[in-house]
C-alpha cells in the first residue's frame, strides 16, 4: 500500500507562483496592457495537465520527445471602445475561452510545435494557427530558447479585429476595410527558465512579432510591431 501510494505521488508534478503578461492593448495598438496571472505547472502521469494559459489539457498521444493533445485554453485578447479615441464607434471584442489542439516534437536541441486555437465563447475570434521552431541550450541552471514561428489567421478573426463594414465605417468615421484568411504575423520568441534551487524557479518569455496582410494594413492597426512578456516565478512541491 505505501508503495502505491508513493508511485501514485511521484506521478504528479505542481509548480505554483505569480506571473504577469504585458500585451499589446488590442491586436495592432502601440500601447500595452499587463495582466496579473497565476503561474501554475500542474501535471499527472504526463498525461492531464494544467499550465498557464492552458486552464485544463490532456496529452492524447505522448513520448519522450513527443505530444499531441488538446486543451481549454484562455485568450486575453480583447478589444474596447475605451481602449483608444479611434476605436469609438467599433463594436467591442471580449476575451474567452478556446479550444487549442496541438503536436510538438523534439529532436536534439530543436522543438517544432504548432497548435491550433478555436473560439469556443462566442466572442468571434474564429480560428488560428500558430507554428514554432526553437532551439534550446542549458547553461548551468539557465534554459535558453529562441526561435521563429508565424501566426495564420481565419477570415472570421481578421474580420473581428482588423476589418471595417460600412456602418462602422460611418459610426468610427475609419474607411472601410475588407479583410479575409491569410497569415497575421511572424514573431520571434525567446524564452528562459532558471532554477534558483530544486524548489524554486522562474521564467521569462517574450514573443516579439511583426503583423503582416490584412492586419498590417488595417486602419484600426497603429503599430505593425507587437510585443508580449510574460514573467512568473513558481515553487514546486
Amino acid at each position: 500500500m505505501g508503495d502505491s501510494q508513493a508511485d501514485a505521488a511521484g506521478q504528479w508534478k505542481i509548480g505554483i507562483g505569480p506571473g504577469i503578461m504585458v500585451a499589446p492593448t488590442f491586436p495592432g495598438s502601440s500601447s500595452v496592457k499587463a495582466y496579473p496571472l497565476p503561474a501554475q505547472d500542474i501535471s499527472w502521469n504526463n498525461r492531464v495537465f494544467s499550465q498557464g494559459p492552458d486552464v485544463l489539457g490532456i496529452n492524447v498521444l505522448r513520448g519522450k520527445d513527443y505530444h499531441v493533445g488538446s486543451s481549454i485554453s484562455l485568450d486575453f485578447q480583447s478589444r474596447t471602445s475605451s481602449d483608444d479615441p479611434r476605436l469609438h464607434g467599433l463594436p467591442n471584442v471580449h476575451c474567452g475561452p478556446k479550444l487549442r489542439l496541438f503536436a510538438d516534437y523534439t529532436w536534439w536541441a530543436f522543438t517544432g510545435s504548432a497548435a491550433m486555437y478555436q473560439d469556443i465563447g462566442g466572442t468571434g475570434q474564429g480560428r488560428t494557427v500558430t507554428t514554432d521552431l526553437v532551439a534550446s541550450v542549458p547553461v548551468g541552471r539557465l534554459l535558453l530558447s529562441i526561435g521563429p514561428g508565424f501566426t495564420w489567421a481565419d477570415a472570421q478573426y481578421t474580420r473581428t479585429f482588423f476589418g471595417i463594414t460600412a456602418v462602422q465605417s460611418a459610426a468610427s468615421h475609419l474607411p472601410q476595410y475588407q479583410t479575409g484568411s491569410g497569415i497575421r504575423d511572424v514573431h520571434m520568441n525567446v524564452d528562459a527558465t532558471y532554477d534558483f534551487s530544486r524548489r524554486w524557479s522562474s521564467a521569462l518569455a517574450l514573443t516579439a512579432g511583426r503583423l503582416e496582410r490584412y492586419a498590417a494594413a488595417s486602419p484600426i492597426t497603429e503599430s505593425r510591431f507587437e510585443l508580449t512578456a510574460v514573467a512568473a516565478v513558481s515553487y514546486r512541491f
